[in-house]
């Protein structure tokens, strides 16, 4: 699958990740740990609770956690997943004949390698849902939750050759406040607070497998795990769809009416969208700007007052205090994190 690159320049909260950090801390030591975030790119206590994380940071953390601790899937799950699990899941799944076969495969995989939890696929009408069912009272992981179900949709799609369209995606566990990271994962409708996590395809919308070589394998799990965490959509949500035209214009002067225009809709339809996906235009606009301010910060090529300059803002006073309500951190110190 040619995956494309996430919605651009996206960036999720550090509060997103923490309870993997949380699950990550008693697989190493102390000078370990430091070590892997410092090489991620992060910073390795909590002193940004607040702070953003790139893309490109928790693949890199990914790949070096489940080298270095010898579970892959880094203390989310209560038994370790030992190396090379990833590679028969795969070999496995290569073998379906079909998208619900490669769904029953995954769900057979996992469920002699998890003890907490159990797979559960079922037909329902015309939604066929694969469900992770607790076999004893243990409170829901949420980067691990959303992990794993990220995987079955990243397998799926490999096997399809495209994305696979997404139902509908349930978590097990409270709405967060920052649930909008979410959204840049899956490319479809979620629901939290729900009894149990699961994943929701159509039926009638699951198209054959093609082929995959030793090859194709090799290099999905060369990749791993950029090629099945981050979705390739862009039409999951109105917002996700606004922020993509913006990166791809003028996006400091452009206007709600320029990017309804772009839409083939009216302002007021595009401002109703937004409001269902819990946002508005001014707040994509300036989610980007941050983001784009995160991205050179981290490459170090700018001066704070042209990156100030660059994103909008009329003082690098201005931009220092904006920064600082985004992120918890001064545009100095948070370049500083990175170096």
């Amino acid at each position: 699958m040619n995956t494309a690159a996430p919605t651009p320049l996206s960036t999720v909260s550090r509060q997103f990740i923490q309870d993997w950090l949380v699950a990550l801390r008693p697989l190493c030591t102390d000078a370990q740990m430091q070590s892997l975030m410092q090489r991620a790119g992060l910073v390795a206590d909590d002193t940004l609770p607040y702070g953003r994380v790139t893309l490109d940071q928790i693949v890199r953390l990914y790949q070096l956690a489940a080298v270095e601790t010898g579970d892959e899937m880094m203390g989310l799950w209560s038994r370790p997943i030992r190396p090379r699990a990833l590679q028969h899941l795969l070999t496995s799944v290569r073998e379906a004949t079909s998208i619900p076969s490669a769904l029953y495969r995954f769900a057979t995989f996992w469920n002699l390698l998890l003890d907490d939890y159990q797979w559960d696929l079922t037909e329902r009408g015309d939604t066929l849902l694969l469900s992770l069912t607790p076999q004893q009272p243990v409170p829901p992981q949420p980067f691990g939750h959303m992990l794993i179900l990220k995987l079955a949709h990243g397998l799926l799609s490999w096997l399809a050759g495209h994305e696979v369209p997404v139902k509908r995606v349930d978590f097990a566990f409270a709405r967060p406040e920052y649930d909008q990271d979410y959204a840049i994962i899956f490319p479809a409708p979620l629901r939290f607070a729900q009894p149990a996590t699961s994943i929701a395809f159509d039926l009638h919308l699951l198209g054959a497998v093609e082929p995959r070589s030793t090859t194709d394998l090799d290099r999905f799990l060369q990749n791993a795990p950029r090629d099945w965490i981050f979705t390739s959509s862009r039409e999951h949500t109105q917002s996700l769809r606004v922020r993509t035209y913006l990166s791809q214009t003028d996006w400091a002067n452009a206007t709600l009416s320029d990017a309804a225009r772009a839409m083939h809709m009216t302002p007021r339809t595009l401002m109703r969208r937004l409001d269902a996906d819990g946002t508005s235009f001014q707040s994509i606009k300036d989610a980007l700007r941050r983001d784009i301010a995160i991205r050179d910060l981290q490459a170090g090529r700018k001066s704070i007052q042209a990156i100030a300059q660059d994103v909008g803002f009329s003082s690098a006073a201005n931009f220092h205090r904006a920064f600082l309500r985004w992120t918890g951190s001064t545009p100095s110190a948070y370049r500083r994190t990175q170096v």
